[in-house]
C-alpha cells in the first residue's frame, strides 16, 4: 500500500509541506523521509548561538515528536534515497525499502559546495550544514587558538564574529574584491568588513585557497595571495549548492537546482520541489531564482500545500534574509545583483543605517543594519514597485 504524499527531505520547507497539508485539510498519510537522524530542525543557529553556546540537538528541533505523531505525519529518519521513479511515483531508499506515493516533494535542501583543493579532507578541516558539522567542529574549536575561514559570505563572517568574541584569531580568505559580494552592495561590503577588521579579523580579499597542508599537527593554509598562514582549524564556507542529483537522474528538469512553475510543480506530473533545492520563476525580478533562506522555504512550502490541495496561488515573494554579526542586524529585502543605483541613507558611523538598490528607477532591494523601520518600509515598497502593477 502506498502513501498518499511522500516529501523527500526533513528540513524546514518539508516540515511546513507537512504542517500545511494537514492544517488544510488532507486527511490522506504523509510520509517525510530525512537523512539526518534528528527531527526537523531550525539550521540558521548553527553559525550563530548554537555554535557558541551548544545544547542538545532537540533545541532546534521545529516541532517536537508529539507534534508529528499528533499529525499523522509519519518520519524515517536517517535514510537516505537511492533513486526515484517520477513516472510510477516510486521512491527507492538505500536501505532497499520501496514507496508508493501519489504526490512526490523534493525538499532535498542543499550541501557544502565541495573544493577542488588538496588538504580539504584533513582532520581539522570543516563545513557547516548540519548539526552533525557543529558538534565535530565545535570540539576542535574549543582546543584552538588560530581559525582560517575560507569564504567571505554570510556564514562565514558569522562565525568569524563568535570566534572572535570568544578571543580566537580570526583569518578570512576570500577570493572575491569584497565580502558578501553576492548578497549586498559595495556600501555594506566596506561596512561590514571594517567592521570586522576594527575586531581583529585579518581579512584576506582577492585570495584563491590553493592547498592546505598538515605539519606536525598545525594546518598550513595556501592562498593564491601572501605567506603561509599556520591555524588549527579551518572552516570552509564557500557556499552551497543544491541537491538536485536525485531529481536530476529521475529525468526532471534542473538547472543548478529543481526547475518548478509558480506553483512549485516540477516537469512531472504531481511531483514538486521547494525550498533551497528549487528554483521557480519569478515575474518579480524577470528570471528564475533559488533562493537559501528560511522564509523562502516557509511560504514556498505553504504555497506548494496550497496547489496540491487543488487551491494554489502564483509564488513570486519579495525575498528577505538575515544575518547577525558582532551587534550588528543585517535585515535585507530583495534582491539587488543587477541593479543600476544604490542610496545610502542615515550614516554608517552610527552602525543604524540602509541602502537602497533600484533599477530603472524601481526600488528592488533594501539593505539594513540595525534599523528594523528602514527595512520592513523598504520591503512594502518593493512590492509595490515590482508587483504586477509596477510591470
Amino acid at each position: 500500500m502506498g502513501e498518499d504524499v511522500v516529501i523527500i527531505g526533513a528540513g524546514q520547507a518539508a516540515a511546513q509541506v507537512a504542517a500545511s497539508l494537514r492544517q488544510g485539510g488532507l486527511h490522506g498519510s504523509i510520509l517525510m523521509i530525512g537523512d539526518e537522524p534528528h527531527l526537523p530542525y531550525q539550521r540558521p543557529p548553527l553559525s550563530k548561538k548554537f555554535l557558541i553556546e551548544g545544547g542538545a540537538p532537540e533545541s532546534l528541533a521545529l516541532r517536537a515528536q508529539s507534534f508529528w505523531r499528533d499529525q499523522d505525519v509519519r518520519l524515517v529518519l536517517g535514510t537516505s534515497v537511492g533513486s526515484v521513479d517520477v513516472r510510477q511515483r516510486r521512491v527507492l531508499l538505500h536501505d532497499g525499502r520501496e514507496i508508493c506515493c501519489g504526490t512526490l516533494v523534493f525538499a532535498t535542501g542543499t550541501r557544502a559546495r565541495a573544493l577542488p583543493v588538496p588538504g580539504v579532507d584533513l582532520p581539522g578541516v570543516f563545513s557547516l550544514r548540519r548539526i552533525d558539522d557543529v558538534r565535530r567542529l565545535r570540539p576542535a574549536l574549543d582546543s584552538a587558538r588560530r581559525v582560517a575561514i575560507v569564504g567571505g559570505g554570510y556564514i562565514g563572517l558569522e562565525v568569524a564574529a563568535a570566534m572572535r568574541s570568544e578571543g580566537r584569531e580570526v583569518t578570512v580568505i576570500e577570493t572575491e574584491a569584497r565580502v558578501m559580494k553576492r548578497v549586498t552592495g559595495a556600501d555594506m561590503s566596506a561596512f561590514f568588513e571594517a567592521k570586522h577588521r576594527v575586531r581583529g579579523v585579518d581579512i584576506r580579499l582577492g585570495a584563491r585557497l590553493t592547498a592546505i597542508e598538515e605539519r606536525s599537527g598545525t594546518l598550513v593554509v595556501h592562498a593564491s595571495t601572501g605567506e603561509p598562514h599556520a591555524v588549527d582549524v579551518v572552516l570552509v564556507a564557500t557556499g552551497a549548492r543544491a541537491n538536485d542529483e536525485l531529481a536530476a537522474a529521475a529525468g526532471l528538469a534542473c538547472e543548478d537546482g529543481i526547475l518548478v512553475d509558480e506553483f512549485a510543480r516540477a516537469s512531472a506530473p504531481l511531483v514538486y520541489a521547494i525550498g533551497d533545492c528549487a528554483r521557480f520563476p519569478s515575474r518579480r525580478y524577470g528570471r528564475r531564482l533559488r533562493l537559501e533562506c528560511v522564509q523562502h522555504a516557509i511560504d514556498q512550502a505553504k504555497a506548494a500545500a496550497a496547489a496540491i490541495l487543488g487551491a494554489g496561488e502564483p509564488y513570486d515573494p519579495v525575498p528577505w534574509f538575515w544575518s547577525d554579526q558582532y551587534d550588528l542586524k543585517l535585515q535585507i529585502a530583495g534582491i539587488m545583483d543587477d541593479h543600476d543605483s544604490a542610496e545610502v541613507n542615515g550614516d554608517p558611523a552610527t552602525a543604524a543605517f540602509s541602502v537602497e538598490y533600484r533599477r530603472a528607477g524601481r526600488l528592488i532591494a533594501v539593505d539594513a543594519v540595525n534599523n528594523a523601520r528602514a527595512y520592513m518600509l523598504g520591503r512594502r515598497r518593493i512590492a509595490e514597485e515590482t508587483g504586477d502593477g509596477a510591470r
